[in-house]
């Protein structure tokens, strides 16, 4: 008998434990996913956090979305953007952190809000007295339809980028840049009192940032003295010899950096060593 009640409970265990699972939900697609995209931008990142509502034959904004009303530009919670560090969007300052973007679609005009209150749900709860900035923002036409709402980082550089959300036929931009050469010289000022400075990288920066070509070139042959196969690092020496008015070093440091580029078939670097030589043999 005590062996029965025994299979009696592990029965009774196990359909407890099944039901109690079936009542969890089912696994089934969201019908606006969430999706997180980063993008690493100056000397952090950029990210914008999402769920991605779908067109699925309505008509969106004017209609689904309205007019002149704060939208948390998704679904379920508003969307949220997070920088890493201080930037200007449309060119007000940003500083640091977390907010949620909101945006008030119109017919000619879009306004792009960022809010300090990222707790709430949608826009209900949603108050102006939260807002870190406004901007406005002048809507696009697609010349397709984009099913799906998508947040897009492009034309991406060092210190600016812009920020596209595409939805149904409409696009809107918004422009953000940072500055960043005062934190990248306060790095390399502290890097090259650490014991192993990062020569070729200061270098590297110095000159493709116009700043003194003299310490540029004196730490880009310290860089090659470590790691003398370096022809990336030898063709950017021949070019700080041209520029310098070196004309006969620039041509002997092209050569030596493009026979390197030869060992490897990499025709970028031969093509620019060869530039060089012929701009500095126009010179002599």
């Amino acid at each position: 008998m005590k062996k029965y009640f025994g299979v009696f409970l592990l029965i009774a265990f196990l359909f407890g434990f099944q039901t109690q699972s079936d009542g969890q939900g089912l696994n089934i697609p969201a019908p606006s996913p969430l999706q997180k995209i980063t993008q690493n931008f100056a000397t952090s990142k950029i990210s914008i956090e999402y769920s991605r509502p779908g067109v699925k034959g309505r008509s969106i904004f004017g209609e689904l979305v309205p007019y002149d009303s704060v939208w948390r530009t998704g679904a379920n919670e508003p969307t949220k953007i997070t920088f890493g560090e201080e930037v200007q969007v449309e060119g007000k300052n940003v500083p640091a952190g977390i907010y949620a973007l909101y945006m008030m679609p119109g017919k000619e005009q879009w306004t792009m809000i960022l809010s300090k209150d990222t707790a709430l749900w949608g826009a209900f709860g949603y108050k102006a007295g939260n807002d870190l900035m406004r901007v406005q923002l002048k809507p696009t036409t697609l010349p397709m339809s984009m099913e799906t709402m998508t947040f897009l980082f492009s034309n991406v550089k060092p210190t600016a980028c812009d920020v596209q959300l595409l939805w149904d036929k409409t696009m809107v931009s918004f422009h953000v840049t940072t500055e960043i050469d005062a934190k990248i010289m306060t790095q390399i000022d502290q890097a090259m009192k650490g014991e192993k400075p990062p020569y070729w990288q200061a270098a590297n920066y110095y000159f493709e940032n116009g700043k003194d070509i003299n310490k540029a070139y004196e730490w880009v042959n310290k860089a090659i003295a470590a790691r003398p196969d370096a022809y990336f690092m030898m063709t950017a020496k021949a070019k700080m010899e041209l520029k310098m008015g070196k004309t006969a070093e620039a041509i002997t440091t092209a050569k030596q950096a493009m026979e390197l580029a030869r060992k490897e078939n990499d025709n970028n670097y031969i093509a620019q060593n060869e530039k060089i030589i012929a701009e500095a043999s126009a010179k002599k």
